[in-house]
């Protein structure tokens, strides 16, 4: 299956698994006219537990293959980790491409900050990425920011995404970290740098020891690629797209039921 099936090229949607889908929904909300392939590298989930040259590698030599295949409009990479990584090797690579990036939203949290205590909950490559570290000093200076790298949170996402039952205890030995008192003032915003957490949104607002903005970044990265992508006048949705492709080649039952409850093949 191929671009050269419809007229209106694909949107293609990455992620190291399945929190890209949290990008994906509001993107079909701006582009309805676009059908989308959701790409999922489960077979190398989770990112964190790569060495960065290997992990480098294998994302471009990915992309490889992906171009060629499908022939998308824009790509975008729905996952900091992957992008914060391999973005300018990608646009190296492939000049030809739009690529989308999702980085860490330091500089928004920045802006909207009033006790000037700011979190960023990321998976360990991203904290400790230099290009989270330059967000931070172009945009953040003026704030406390607290980097918390989550070993096992993606993790417990995409279990609980699947159905599974997470504890309680689990998700706070993740998060807790996330929530600084100082001088009297308190953390009021944390930064969801990784498409995974915010499916645990509504747990993690359930968890904290008080309210705090939960930043998550999908649809301002939706509104950019829809600003990318070409508005076609009268364009009909395509019926040839609209699916998931999983490295593993093998996504088990409850993976393939979430797909289905996105509109996508799986």
């Amino acid at each position: 299956m191929t671009a050269a099936a419809n007229e209106l090229k694909p949107v293609l949607v990455f992620d190291s698994g399945i929190g890209g889908l949290t990008v994906l929904r509001e993107a079909r909300v701006l582009m309805p006219e676009r059908g989308f392939i959701y790409i999922a590298d489960d077979a190398g989930f989770p990112y964190g537990s790569w060495e960065e040259a290997a992990l480098k590698e294998r994302i471009v030599d990915l992309f490889a293959k992906l171009l060629a295949q499908y022939d998308p409009e824009v790509c975008i990479i729905a996952c900091n980790t992957a992008f914060t990584l391999a973005g300018a090797a990608l646009r190296a690579a492939f000049p030809q491409m739009t690529f989308v990036g999702t980085v860490p939203a330091i500089k928004p949290a920045a802006e909207r900050t009033r006790s000037g205590l700011v979190s960023v909950l990321a998976t360990p490559g991203t904290v400790k990425r230099a290009y989270t570290r330059d967000l931070i000093q172009s945009f953040a200076t003026q704030c406390h920011v607290r980097l918390v790298g989550s070993q096992d949170l993606a993790r417990l996402a995409e279990a609980y995404i699947r159905g599974d039952v997470v504890s309680d205890e689990a998700v706070m030995t993740e998060i807790e970290q996330c929530f600084v008192e100082m001088d009297g003032r308190k953390t009021d915003i944390v930064v969801l740098a990784c498409t995974h957490y915010p499916f645990m949104a509504n747990i993690f607002r359930r968890l904290a020891p008080w309210p705090v903005d939960w930043l998550d970044p999908a649809e301002a990265i939706a509104r950019r690629a829809r600003s990318l992508v070409p508005q076609v006048a009268d364009a009909v949705h395509p019926d040839d797209f609209d699916f998931a492709v999983f490295t593993s080649g093998a996504p088990d039952f409850p993976t393939r039921r979430l797909m289905q409850g996105f509109g996508l093949k799986a």
